[in-house]
């Protein structure tokens, strides 16, 4: 049996398609589907495709730490779980603030004080209890801020982990992503087999470019097989761009973007014994 399932962020790739034809174009390489903001999505179309949408946005917008941030961020996720229900999506993500235009940071907050901290905490575990009752679960994505995201709070791995476990409920969980972890921390074996208990799902790209696995510094296969004799069998997401020639592909054709999901299912095939055998 395979280790892990696969999705692939329909954001992304197949960009000379409309977005259904991009879900369908993922599931015809055997693929479950990612999306982010679901509100600009015909979700019962998308519902209809049949293709099931394992991960999405969880959020319009919010923070965890401001007294408004918080009271938006709690009422946009009720939002999120009844588009997740129309989607029948299981997993919510969701962020240390909103992202705004290129990703950066609406609520800067490198540094956050200790009550930061433990307002965070409570918000995550305010989450956590409202995907307890829709029977969803909200994973908290790490970001890099040295490219990318700069100045967002609880950025890091080990910070989203932190939370996390601090909370410990079931419905709250990591979505350990490991490009903006290379970026920001490495030492991505070590990372992701300590953070086990607590990863909801597993996102991947490669450094430098943020493209499919395979054309950067990350090994990959190696990390596969490492974290499938660690005992994960959950869920892993290309979040990447589709490149053929080291630059990212943003025309999106459909064969560089057929070349780059065949290199990730590639990749992270990987076959392990049956367990439990009856």
């Amino acid at each position: 049996m395979s280790a892990f399932t696969l999705a692939a962020c329909a954001e992304m790739i197949y960009l000379d398609k409309p977005f259904l034809e991009r879900v369908e174009a993922i599931a015809a390489h055997g693929l479950n589907v990612e999306i982010w903001d679901w509100t600009t999505k015909d979700l019962k179309a998308l519902r209809a495709t049949g293709v099931p949408v394992v991960s999405m946005t969880g959020y319009i917008e919010g923070d965890l730490t401001t007294d408004a941030g918080v009271a938006r961020l709690l009422s946009t996720a009720e939002e999120s779980l009844r588009a997740a229900d129309t989607l029948d999506c299981p997993v919510l993500n969701f962020h240390g603030t909103g992202l705004g235009q290129g990703g950066i940071p609406v609520v800067a907050n490198p540094n956050p004080t200790p009550a930061e901290w433990l307002r965070a905490a409570d918000t995550c575990r305010r989450l956590a209890e409202l995907g307890e009752k829709a029977g969803r679960v909200f994973t908290l994505e790490n970001l890099n801020t040295t490219l990318d995201h700069p100045g967002c709070p609880f950025a890091k791995a080990v910070d989203t982990r932190a939370l996390v476990a601090a909370v410990d409920h079931p419905n709250l969980r990591m979505n350990l992503d490991l490009y903006h972890a290379q970026i920001g921390e490495g030492d991505l074996v070590t990372l992701t087999t300590e953070s086990l208990p607590w990863v909801g799902e597993l996102q991947v790209a490669d450094v430098p470019g943020r493209a499919q696995p395979g054309t950067g510094e990350i090994n990959y296969r190696f990390i596969a097989e490492a974290i499938a004799a660690a005992g994960y069998r959950g869920n892993i997401g290309m979040e990447a761009w589709a490149t053929g020639d080291g630059a990212p592909d943003t025309d999106g054709s459909t064969a560089v973007s057929d070349a780059a999901l065949e290199a990730f299912v590639r990749i992270f095939t990987v076959n392990v014994a049956q367990e439990n055998p009856q």
